[in-house]
């Protein structure tokens, strides 16, 4: 069977030897490329298919981040349940978290340069739909804006994260159990609690000066926040969390 690759944009003319001659055929291009009779000596050669060669991206093994961007190593999916049953890859959930291994050289915001204020080898954790991700040294990783990384964990425990920019980490009141009937809810018909303690707070966001603004709230506040606000996580011990931005908080509760 006959074998012909094609590389390049476009294909010029096609000829076979059959014998010593050579005979050349109409060539039709369909989402496949597909050449027409060839017929040296009143022999056909029909639907010969020719295929385009793999494109392979090529690899990369070093990436340097840009103004206020930062590379992260993912980290790697979960595998497994906690009960041990093996998930399948699109049942995996898609990691939040991993470790800075380069930033860029910062932005200029006014007349003041801002460096990037996280630090190679911190592990962070991150907006869940933000960045770009990339494949270095066969290990994913994702390029992101320092604004999209939430916070710092400076433990294993959600608790102890550390909060970067605008953003606050609120502990999440229990939801109520029972209806104010007596009835007993389900974990789905629990309506979902949009008022917390905050746990710990950013440094505030950069004016136009490149200075830092103190947020208005401060550790231990009871506060209303925007119900569907913020990326949600649960601790060690079972405690839900959630980081939002400081605009995202409604009132302080007293």
């Amino acid at each position: 069977m006959a074998s012909v690759q094609v590389s390049g944009a476009g294909v010029g003319a096609a000829a076979f030897s059959v014998k010593g001659k050579a005979s050349t055929g109409a060539l039709r291009l369909r989402s496949t490329l597909t050449f027409g009779e060839v017929c040296p000596a009143r022999r056909a050669f029909r639907g010969l298919v020719v295929r385009a060669a793999t494109v392979v991206a090529p690899k990369y093994t070093t990436l340097k981040p840009l103004a206020d961007r930062v590379l992260v190593k993912i980290n790697s999916s979960e595998e497994k349940t906690t009960g041990g049953i093996l998930l399948p890859t699109t049942a995996q959930s898609r990691p939040q978290g991993g470790e800075v291994v380069a930033v860029g050289e910062g932005r200029i915001i006014g007349d003041k340069k801002v460096d990037v204020s996280i630090q190679v080898g911190a592990q962070v954790v991150y907006s869940k739909y933000a960045g770009t991700e990339v494949a270095l040294n066969d290990h994913s990783h994702l390029v992101l804006k320092e604004d999209d990384v939430i916070g710092i964990l400076e433990t294993d425990d959600v608790k102890d994260m550390k909060p970067l920019n605008d953003r606050v980490l609120i502990k999440v009141a229990e939801a109520e159990d029972k209806t104010p009937g007596g009835l007993l809810l389900t974990e789905t018909a629990k309506e979902k609690p949009s008022i917390g303690t905050v746990v710990a707070v950013g440094p505030g966001p950069l004016d136009e000066d490149g200075e830092r603004l103190a947020l208005s709230v401060s550790a231990g506040s009871t506060v209303l926040y925007s119900k569907y606000a913020g990326s949600e996580f649960k601790g060690a011990d079972g405690t839900n969390y959630i980081v939002l931005r400081a605009s995202d908080l409604m009132a302080v509760l007293s």
